[in-house]
């Protein structure tokens, strides 16, 4: 890894002591960063790091300091997880990230559709942030550095005392605003307007449009042209994330105290009809459950009129705070 990849302190800025939050290890920063330990592990022979951020059962859950998500053993022995070993406290990991490709989002005409687009990471054949440990635990531990570079949302990288600082995403889950943290995606599209890992492994976790207790996944609706501008209190959508350089405010379906999460977010696309923006309802969510009810109602659709439904890939995206 080179040298001028490392920056050695993270941001200035008290935690925010008003937040819940649900990753105990976690210290968020008031400019919407947060600064996670750093774990050292080996992939074919070099050194990569990693955070944990979702463990499947509890007992890990409580040793890393992160949330417990069920329904992670839900992916465990399909292509989603990479099976590592452990030597001495050490993760071997089958596979990797390649950080060096630069990252490239051209806006469409009206945002979203972007005209182009291409990620800044992708992983090497059989990546997943995606883990099964020895004894059968699956963790959410994606791989944020190697020799090869780090991931673009890393803000700072301190080897020497094992943290990383992040960029942290808004959002909402059932009416009340997260933070979360972006790593990894299935679509290459959406690894490029996340900024994260292209892990196409990722799409053998059961099962696209099932957010139940026996599926991997859980559901998010991410508007793709909700209304744009830096002050509009209505923005929102992937249109505005493109033109107005800020978070497409995406509606998450639960939150990490409730047993239907999972960091493997089952992305709704969400199109307001004319209808919708005639009568002046285009107004921002804040509800998965109120987006799924405006479809009903015909004023919410899939991209190009098609029926609202999953559209078959994941961003992997594990909440750290609420409030």
């Amino acid at each position: 890894m080179a040298a001028t990849a490392i920056a050695l302190a993270p941001p200035a800025g008290a935690s925010d002591s008003a937040r819940t939050v649900f990753v105990s290890s976690a210290v968020e920063h008031r400019d919407g960063t947060v600064t996670l330990p750093l774990h050292r592990g080996t992939s074919q022979g070099r050194a990569v790091w990693y955070v944990v951020l979702d463990a499947s059962r509890s007992g890990a859950a409580s040793q890393y300091g992160v949330n417990r998500s069920n329904k992670l053993e839900n992916a465990r022995g399909t292509a989603a997880v990479q099976r590592v070993r452990v030597s001495s406290g050490v993760v071997d990991f089958p596979a990797s990230v390649d950080f060096t490709p630069k990252r490239v989002v051209v806006p469409g005409p009206t945002g979203f559709p972007p005209a182009a687009a291409s990620p800044g990471a992708v992983g090497e054949d059989h990546y997943s942030p995606l883990i099964e440990l020895p004894d059968g635990t699956v963790l959410d531990a994606p791989q944020i550095a190697n020799d090869s570079g780090v991931a673009d949302k890393v803000v700072s990288l301190d080897l020497a005392r094992r943290q990383v600082t992040y960029r942290e995403t808004n959002g909402f889950s059932r009416n009340v605003p997260v933070r979360y943290v972006s790593t990894d995606s299935s679509d290459p599209d959406a690894a490029a307007l996340e900024d994260v890992t292209y892990a196409p492994a990722l799409n053998a976790a059961p099962r696209a449009g099932d957010d139940g207790t026996s599926s991997a996944r859980a559901s998010l609706a991410a508007f793709v042209n909700g209304q744009t501008g830096a002050t509009n209190p209505n923005r929102q959508g992937l249109n505005s994330a493109i033109l107005d350089g800020l978070d497409p405010l995406n509606d998450l379906a639960w939150n990490p105290s409730q047993g239907r999460y999972s960091p493997l977010w089952d992305v709704f696309p969400a199109q307001w009809t004319e209808a919708a923006t005639t009568s002046h309802r285009n107004v921002r969510q804040t509800a998965f459950a109120d987006v799924a009810d405006l479809a009903e109602k015909g004023l919410v659709t899939g991209p190009g009129g098609a029926d609202f439904g999953a559209a078959g890939f994941i961003v992997v995206c594990p909440i750290i705070s609420q409030g």
